[in-house]
C-alpha cells in the first residue's frame, strides 16, 4: 500500500502568519513550538506536526484542509510535464527540487510553466501552415481556452461566491420542483420579463435581447434544457458577481474573459440545479451513485459526475474526485482533479485508464483499480455519454467521462462494494504520460522517458525495442 505522505506546507504557513500580521517568534509561541522549529517548518526543512495543525485550528479557527499539498501536488505534476519537452533535453531536475520549488517558491513555478507554455504555442503557430506567419500576434499571451482552463484549475473548480448563489437562487426559485423547466420560465418572466420559447433548430440557446426573448433547443433533453435557462439567467441576474469574479482573475486578454465568462455561468447553471448541501447530502445517501442522483435532480450524468468534482467547500467538503472528458481521439475536453492524480497537459492520456475504454461499452459503467507511479492508488469509473442531436441526418457528439477518487474512498461509493481493495494484484498500473511515465516494460508506451538512459540491444527485443537504464 502506499505510505502516509508527509505534510510539507511552509508557503501556506508563512502567507498565513504573515495575513495575521505576526513575527515569527510570536507566532511560534501561538502554536507552542521553538523558534527554529517553525522557521525549519515554513522553508519546509521539516513538515508541518499533527500538534502544530491542531494549535492552528485551536488558537486562529483555521482550516486545516488548506494544508493540503493539492497545488503543490498539481505544480509539479505540470513542471514534470513541461520538462518532457525535447527541448530541455536530459537537463532535466529531479524531482526532489520540483517538489522544493513548488512548495518554496510556486509563484517562480507558475511562472516557468507560463513561459514554457508560450514557448510551446509559439512553436505550435511556427509550425502550423496558417496565416499566423508574420503576424504581430505569433503570440507571447496563452492561448485563451488554456488560460480558462488553469484558472479553474489552480482554484480546485469550486468557486465560493458564485456557488453559494447559485444555492440561494435554487431556494428563492424553488427549483426543487419536479417541473424545473416550468419553474425557471416562470422565474424569467416574472423577474426579467423574458419569454421563453422551444425551437428545433441547431442552436441550443440564444436569447434576443431586443425582445427579451430566450429560445431553448428543442431537441436538447430536459436536464439540458434546464441548464441552459439557468445559465442565461446568470447572465441577467447575476453579472456582476460574474463580472467581479472576473476581474479578480486578471486575464490577460478580452477573449479569455470572455470565454470564462462562459464558464463562471456554467458553474452557476450546474450548482442551481445541483445546489451544494442538498447534493453533498445526496450524494452521501445515494452512495454516489450518479444514476440515482441524476434521477433525484433531474440531471444529466455527465452534469452529476462533474458536480462531484466540485464539492471542496471549507467545512462542508464532500470526496475529493478528479473529473475527465476524452472524445474517441482521447483528447481531454474537460478535466479536474481535486486528488493527487493530475492530467496530462501536454500529449495523450495513459491508454491504459479505462475512460479510453468506455466507447466500446456503450451505456456501461466500467470499474477499474488503478495505481499511479508514486504508489497512489485509485478507483476510477467510467461511462461513455455520447450525444445525438435529435435527428437523423445530425452528427452525434461522442464523449466518455471519468471519474474515481482515492482507493480509501471507494467504500463510500456504490460502485465498488465487491472489488477487493485489499490485494496488490487488483491494481492495474496507470500513469499520466508517456514521457514522464517511469515504468520500464508497459506494452502500451508511445515513446521512452525523457528522464531515462536508453539502452539498446539489436540482437534481443522484449516488450520493448530498447530497456530503460
Amino acid at each position: 500500500m502506499a505510505q502516509q505522505q508527509k505534510l510539507y506546507a511552509g508557503a501556506t504557513l508563512r502567507e498565513t502568519r504573515t495575513r495575521l500580521g505576526l513575527t515569527q517568534k510570536d507566532f511560534a509561541n501561538s502554536l507552542g513550538v521553538s523558534l527554529s522549529y517553525l522557521n525549519q517548518m515554513e522553508n519546509n526543512h521539516r513538515p508541518i506536526s499533527a500538534t502544530v495543525v491542531l494549535a492552528l485550528a485551536q488558537e486562529f479557527g483555521f482550516d486545516v484542509t488548506q494544508l493540503s499539498a493539492g497545488e503543490s501536488t498539481r505544480l509539479v505534476a505540470d513542471m514534470r510535464e513541461a520538462f518532457a519537452d525535447p527541448v530541455f533535453g536530459e537537463d532535466t531536475p529531479p524531482l526532489a527540487d520540483l517538489q522544493l520549488t513548488a512548495s518554496n517558491a510556486p509563484t517562480l513555478a507558475r511562472a516557468f510553466l507560463k513561459l514554457h507554455q508560450t514557448h510551446r504555442q509559439s512553436q505550435d503557430r511556427l509550425a502550423s501552415l496558417d496565416e499566423a506567419l508574420g503576424r504581430e500576434d505569433l503570440g507571447i499571451a496563452p492561448l485563451p481556452w488554456e488560460e480558462v482552463r488553469d484558472f479553474f484549475h489552480y482554484c480546485d473548480n469550486y468557486i465560493d461566491a458564485i456557488d453559494r448563489a447559485a444555492e440561494h437562487f435554487h431556494a428563492a426559485a424553488m427549483l426543487n420542483q419536479p417541473d424545473k423547466i416550468g419553474t425557471l420560465a416562470s422565474w424569467l418572466e416574472k423577474r426579467h420579463r423574458v419569454e421563453l420559447s422551444f425551437s428545433p433548430d441547431a442552436k441550443i440557446r440564444r436569447y434576443d435581447t431586443r425582445i427579451r426573448r430566450l429560445t431553448i433547443s428543442a431537441r436538447a433533453n430536459v436536464a439540458t434544457q434546464a441548464f441552459q435557462i439557468a445559465h442565461q439567467i446568470a447572465l441577467l441576474e447575476y453579472n456582476d458577481l460574474l463580472e467581479a469574479t472576473l476581474d479578480l482573475a486578471r486575464f490577460g486578454s478580452d477573449e479569455a474573459r470572455a470565454i470564462c465568462k462562459i464558464g463562471l455561468a456554467n458553474y452557476f447553471a450546474g450548482a442551481a440545479i445541483l445546489p451544494y448541501q442538498d447534493f453533498l447530502n445526496a450524494s452521501q445517501e445515494y452512495r454516489h451513485d450518479l444514476e440515482l442522483l441524476a434521477e433525484h435532480f433531474s440531471a444529466s450524468i455527465e452534469q452529476v459526475a462533474h458536480r462531484l468534482s466540485t464539492m471542496q467547500r471549507t467545512g462542508a467538503k464532500g470526496i475529493p474526485f478528479f473529473f475527465v472528458r476524452v472524445d474517441q481521439a482521447g483528447t481531454i475536453t474537460k478535466r479536474h482533479s481535486a486528488t493527487q492524480l493530475q492530467f496530462a497537459r501536454f500529449g495523450g492520456a495513459c491508454p491504459l485508464w479505462n475512460v479510453h475504454r468506455a466507447f466500446e461499452s456503450p451505456t456501461q459503467f466500467l470499474r477499474q483499480l488503478a495505481e499511479t507511479p508514486d504508489g497512489v492508488r485509485y478507483f476510477c469509473l467510467a461511462r461513455d455519454i455520447s450525444k445525438s442531436s435529435g435527428a437523423f441526418r445530425a452528427p452525434v457528439q461522442r464523449f466518455a467521462i471519468g471519474l474515481g477518487c482515492e482507493v480509501v474512498h471507494a467504500g463510500a461509493l456504490v460502485y465498488a462494494d465487491d472489488l477487493d481493495v485489499q490485494t496488490d494484484s487488483a491494481f492495474e498500473p496507470i500513469g499520466i504520460s508517456c514521457r514522464i511515465c517511469p515504468r520500464e516494460n508497459c506494452h502500451q508506451r508511445a515513446v521512452p522517458p525523457l528522464e531515462r538512459q536508453l539502452n539498446v540491444d539489436h540482437n534481443a527485443r522484449g516488450v520493448l525495442p530498447y530497456t530503460i537504464g
